[in-house]
């Protein structure tokens, strides 16, 4: 399994650092104003969508789906099963997509109501949207090619997928000046990321010989049992994107800024919750699925305690580092052009909101997993939609003191709700243990990061000024240094506490068993 998360994860990695450098053209670019709030929110709206009905509830119900039946059927069944689901995606997302163009200023109207008092704002986001909105048509044919790869163990290609995306926006970005603005650019380099996504990974599914084609529907009983998760996946998606909907309608009547603060503090925050915990998640829904259909249960529980304890590994050293230099965190890595430090110091404050939130945040794909792997899509739901009602409450009481820091630390309340009751379902069940090994583990990695967080807060004032004279990348040095410091230190820490044969045994893959536990 960790060949596997290597992959995705390095995938994922690749994917965010040239997000970053996505983000950083487009805060020279666009800059943290009206454009830039317009241009955030054409990009959300087919994001949000996308999690909805792609890759939050269908992955949660195809994957596994996908999985028991090639293991228990063969090649044939399970392709016969994919052909039929992929004709119901495709004719639903072309009427989704009609309907979307059609209504799109009634849309935005709703989404983002602030924008009523702005006209300018109000009529570039309609017309971005419009640009960008098919690009859910074709993510959604990326996500169903990728759940079968996943599910046959290579996962390359659909990890690779989102980099073109990132690539697509930097080439529209560079060729801003043949556009009516740069935020069309960006939007057309959406647009042009989908097509080539699609090409990507369908290409990998047609070479694995699993390409999907159209089939005349049919309710036979797998495709039954895959609606019947699918239902309250997409409902506990929904309500996720509920809370981000939230988000996006409160903040377009704060201040001008407050929607890109909360976009490149959660860019940041969206880096470890890729590369670890959704890369883990991946990796371990098809591994646990498998497993549980070839009745090696204690196998599975054996997976997920790996997933969570690299997960908790991985994540500690940016939680720490959220909250205890956030300000320059944002500065070494956006502040030039249009982008001020009165702008990263906002984003900062975000940041921070948000990396309290971090752990939960990581680990509920993993924790998730032992409900997914079973085909219950209903038990997770429970605990989405109670954090999704926390969430929106505290949203709503913050946002007046607190501005777009609240909508953040809302977000993270509702996050600690979210994996606290699906842990308590999980334990109550006899699907899940917190075991005194693993309490042990939690235990001295957080001793590690605290190691590296004494170290950060101690060291950042005074290499600050070791780099203040120099006349430019400042921020960029100390911020290198401490980076560099801080690994030695957390991975020193984390070898005495543990020892190295404890980090060796992700290079194993756990065996297989079939007593049932």
């Amino acid at each position: 399994m960790f060949r596997q998360f290597s992959i995705v994860g390095g995938l994922t990695l690749v994917s965010r650092v040239s997000g970053f450098f996505r983000d950083v053209a487009l805060a020279a670019i666009l800059g943290a104003g009206p454009m830039a709030d317009a241009f955030f929110v054409a990009l959300r709206l087919p994001n949000h969508f996308r999690a909805i009905f792609a890759e939050g509830a269908f992955n949660a119900a195809f994957v596994p789906a996908y999985a028991r039946i090639r293991e228990q059927g063969g090649a044939e069944p399970a392709r016969l099963f994919a052909d039929r689901i992929f004709t119901l995606l495709l004719a639903s997302q072309v009427v989704l997509l009609a309907i979307a163009l059609l209504f799109t200023p009634q849309v935005i109207a709703i989404l983002a109501p602030g924008f009523n008092q702005d006209p300018g704002r109000y009529v570039l986001a309609v017309e971005l949207t419009r640009i960008t909105f098919p690009y859910l048509l074709l993510i959604t044919l990326v996500t169903l090619f990728g759940g079968i790869l996943n599910a046959i163990q290579h996962f390359a290609a659909a990890a690779a997928a989102p980099i073109l995306l990132n690539l697509s926006m930097i080439t529209a970005l560079f060729f801003a000046a043949l556009f009516p603005t740069a935020g069309h650019a960006a939007a057309w380099g959406v647009l042009i990321a989908g097509i080539l996504e699609a090409a990507l990974v369908g290409g990998d599914a047609w070479r694995m010989g699993v390409m999907t084609w159209l089939r005349r529907p049919r309710l036979d009983p797998d495709v039954r049992k895959f609606f019947v998760a699918l239902g309250p996946a997409t409902i506990g998606a929904g309500g996720v994107q509920l809370a981000l909907f939230a988000d996006t309608i409160i903040a377009s009547f704060l201040a001008a800024g407050a929607l890109s603060a909360l976009y490149y503090a959660d860019r940041l925050n969206q880096l470890p919750i890729g590369v670890i915990g959704i890369a883990a998640g991946t990796v371990l829904l098809p591994e646990m699925a498998r497993r549980f259909a070839a009745g090696d249960e204690a196998g599975a529980r054996r997976a997920q305690k790996r997933a969570i304890e690299l997960t908790l590994l991985l994540s500690i050293p940016c939680v720490v580092a959220f909250l205890a230099i956030p300000d320059l965190i944002m500065r070494a890595l956006f502040v030039r052009g249009a982008f001020s430090t009165a702008d990263a110091a906002a984003a900062g404050a975000t940041l921070t909101a948000y990396a309290l939130g971090l752990i939960p945040f990581v680990l509920l794909r993993s924790m998730v997993a032992t409900f997914f792997a079973r085909g219950d899509t209903a038990t997770p739901v429970k605990a989405s939609l109670t954090a999704v009602a926390v969430n929106i409450a505290f949203k709503i009481l913050l946002m007046g003191p607190l501005a777009q820091v609240g909508l953040a630390l809302a977000t993270t309340i509702g996050a600690w709700i979210n994996l606290l009751l699906i842990g308590w379902f999980a334990i109550r069940a006899g699907l899940f243990a917190f075991e005194v090994e693993l309490r042990r583990v939690v235990v001295k990695l957080a001793c590690a990061g605290a190691m590296l967080a004494i170290m950060l807060m101690v060291a950042a004032r005074p290499l600050a000024g070791l780099f203040a004279q120099l006349p430019m990348l400042r921020d960029e040095a100390t911020l290198t240094i401490l980076v560099i410091a801080g690994a030695i230190i957390y991975g020193s820490a984390v070898i005495i506490l543990l020892g190295r044969s404890w980090l060796t045994q992700f290079g194993r893959n756990p065996p297989a068993s079939h007593t049932k536990a």
